[in-house]
Parts: C-alpha cells; structure tokens; sequence
C-alpha cells in the first residue's frame, strides 16, 4: 500500500532570496515546512556559493517548473582575474594563474562577442550527464571530462564595474542551460588571462524578480507562525508571457479529462487576435489556470492538466 502524502493541497509558487551556503534542496525543505504543503520543487538549482531569486513551486505548480526553467534568467556576477580553478568559481583549488589584467576598453569590447547565439563548454564540475554519470561525479573522482560544446543565449552581457584591478562586475540576462562559470572562463580566456566566479546572484527568474523574493530567515519565521502562505503567490503569476485563453465550462471539463477542445470556438471569443498555432498557451475558466496546453491542428491539447 503507497503511504499517503504529508502535508496539505498547498498550490502555487513562493520566491525566496537563497543566501549564501544553502543549498537548494534545503530551501525547498524550508518552503514546504513553512506551508505544510503536501509536494515541493525549485525551478532550477542555483550552487550553494550563488545568492538570489530561487522560484519554489507548490502542490500543481510543479506541473509547470518546465515552462519556469525555459524561462529567461538573469544574473550579476563577478569575476576574479589572474586565477583559474577547476570549478571555475571560489570553490575549487586553483590550477592556472596570469598576471594579465584587463582594462575595461578591452573587457567590454571582448563581451560584446558573447552575446547571441553562442557555443558554450559547460564547466567541469556541471551537473551535465557523460556517459550516464554527472560531470561533477567524473570530475571529483579526477577523472577526465570530454564535455561537448553546446548552444547558449546571451541577450545582455553588461560589464557594470571595475572595482580594482583584480575584478570585474557583470550583468547577464541569459536563456536555460547557460552558465556563468563558463562565460566568467570563457572571457578571461579572450582576454589573454585567466578568472573565475568569486560572487554570483541570480536577480530573476522569467516573471519572478528581486523584489519578489523574501530572504530565508523571514521564510522561516513565517513558517512558525503560519503566515507564510500569505506569501504564496498563484500559479498564474509564473504564466503572465503566455497567452491565456478563457475556456467555457464544458470545455474546461474536456481539458481536464485531457481531451482536446476546438481552437475555432475559442478563438472567435478573444478579444484581439494572435498567432496560436504551436503556441503554449493557459487555458482558463472561471479566472482559475485548467490547463498549460498546446494549440495544434485545429484544437487546443492539453500538455499538463491542473487539478485546482
């Protein structure tokens, strides 16, 4: 016999600014305490050196973390010149080092290459899979790493400060799986030097912003007092960029069995027209998400059914 859940039918997302030293998975833990919710998961791990905006989802929105991490982030950070380490951040041991220093004509001149469409090596110590093993796995065991480049995005790679001659301060908005271990390497190189991450904060995530995000201590605070569900926001807030479509009753109820509805109907009730076809959109009823769905030959498919 499966064990029943703990918790209670906690929906929708609370935004916590991670501190320094915590990891994801014990923020996570601190959310669902805090809200007694039955189900929990992050929209993206952010390392325990990284600060800033970590998207918790509750209960049905953990049917749309996926949409969440195809979201585009974006990060500040700072890079330390003159050292290479092999986690490519202030973790690891140091296995190059320059005594090249970039001035900020250069830097922002060899930047403006690292934005678009760009290949990318993720860093050794990665969580991308070789061979069916994790790359931080093969590289703790100081085994070698053959990582493959792959496609990134870039929409902003903004230099902000020089503050002495050893670092330099970034601003980054980015699309999934780009990491700023790797640009922080990867510009150094550029420059003729060597650098890595010494300080990283993830300032958004897609909708969710800085000013969202309540630190941790006050998420635990909350949780012993019980307010900390005043705070969770509803699963539409992480679906504002995507076009809603209000569904009738009956059709909300096909939705929810997971038959598909006729796009046509729907779409003569929109008030302005848009360009649906292979497009995610939120089917709505009754001002409440039914569904994350599709449009496709004719009809709108349900891809994640939310049972709220």
């Amino acid at each position: 016999m499966a064990r029943k859940r703990q918790g209670r039918p906690v929906h929708g997302w609370v935004v916590v600014d991670k501190p320094l030293g915590v990891t994801s998975v014990n923020v996570v833990a601190a959310v669902r305490r805090g809200c007694d919710a039955a189900k929990a998961g992050h929209s993206g791990t952010l390392d325990p050196l990284a600060t800033g905006v970590l998207p918790i989802a509750l209960g049905e929105a953990t049917k749309t973390i996926s949409f969440v991490m195809d979201c585009k982030k974006s990060y500040r950070f700072t890079v330390r010149w003159g050292e290479r380490r092999d986690t490519d951040d202030a973790e690891g041991r140091v296995i190059e080092e320059s005594g090249v220093r970039p001035d900020t004509d250069a830097i922002r001149a060899v930047s403006a290459r690292f934005v678009g469409e760009i290949d990318q090596v993720p860093p050794q110590y990665s969580a991308v899979k070789v061979e069916g093993k994790r790359a931080y796995e093969l590289a703790r065991a100081r085994l070698d790493v053959d990582l493959k480049a792959r496609p990134a995005y870039v929409e902003r790679f903004d230099l902000v400060a020089c503050p002495d001659i050893d670092h330099a301060v970034f601003d980054v908005v980015c699309g999934k799986g780009t990491y700023m271990r790797a640009l922080a390497r990867d510009i150094a190189i550029a420059l003729g030097t060597c650098g890595y991450v010494s300080a990283l904060r993830r300032t958004s995530v897609g909708s969710f912003k800085e000013a969202d995000a309540i630190p941790l201590e006050k998420v635990e605070s909350l949780g012993h007092s019980g307010a900390l569900l005043d705070h969770v926001l509803p699963i539409e807030a992480v679906l504002a960029d995507i076009p809603a479509l209000a569904l009738t009753e009956a059709e909300a109820r096909k939705m929810q069995h997971g038959q598909p509805v006729p796009v046509l109907p729907v779409a003569r009730r929109m008030p302005e027209k848009l360009v649906l076809r292979d497009a995610v959109v939120c089917a709505m009823a009754e001002g409440k998400p039914v569904a994350l769905a599709r449009v496709r030959g004719g009809e709108i498919r349900p891809v994640r059914v939310l049972n709220l």
